[in-house]
């Protein structure tokens, strides 16, 4: 999909309601900064949103997602559901792997924690001792770049400076200091660091 024809799109359908920013976004519970980067093709509309819009600017989904009035004699109603349903897969997607970041750090470190604590406490001889401890760190070891990646690539961080939404860079994720999902971060939109949490959907 083409962010920056829809944006455009969705500006001159506002303006043939005869309707500011300020306006749709009132009518759409949302600020007018939302409304503002769609128009400029930063983000796209939540599927959440998706239908009061197109009801708003009396077009179809369909023809949101084209960032055009689409003309079709035999207009498929499934269609447009389906094209909703994708956007709502991504967010239920990004939640499950969120949600198996979680189970793979877990797993992780209770065997971690597990295999240290029977070497440490456990009369053995020196080198049991040392080969349980690496089987338990070299596999939590091994786990925390996928859990980052996860982590990187599903949902959003937002900035508190600014309230921009993005999906960071891998090093920027790693090397960043957290607190679990939030992490001190520089925004690329203001260019400022703060601590940014992590959110599924791209609107407020």
């Amino acid at each position: 999909m083409d962010q920056v024809k829809i944006g455009k799109f969705i500006a001159e359908r506002r303006k043939i309601q005869n309707l500011t920013q300020m306006q749709l976004a009132e009518k759409l519970d949302i600020t007018d900064r939302a409304v503002s980067k769609w128009e400029t093709g930063r983000s796209l509309p939540d599927s959440a949103i998706m239908l009061d819009l197109c009801r708003i600017l009396e077009i179809t989904v369909n023809d949101l997602l084209s960032g055009e009035v689409v003309i079709m004699e035999d207009y498929n109603k499934e269609m447009e559901g389906k094209l909703i349903e994708m956007v709502r897969q991504k967010e239920t997607a990004d939640k499950r792997m969120l949600a198996l970041e979680i189970f793979i750090g877990v797993i992780f470190s209770v065997v971690m924690f597990v295999l240290i604590m029977v070497a440490s406490f456990v009369q053995m001889a020196d080198w049991l001792r040392i080969v349980l401890i690496l089987i338990g760190f070299i596999p939590f070891a091994v786990a925390i770049p996928f859990m980052i990646k996860i982590e990187q690539t599903a949902g959003y961080y937002e900035c508190q400076k600014c309230g921009h939404r993005y999906v960071p860079t891998f090093s920027s994720v790693l090397w960043a200091m957290h607190v679990n999902r939030t992490r001190y971060m520089k925004c690329p939109e203001c260019n400022k660091k703060s601590w940014q949490k992590k959110v599924i959907s791209k609107e407020k």
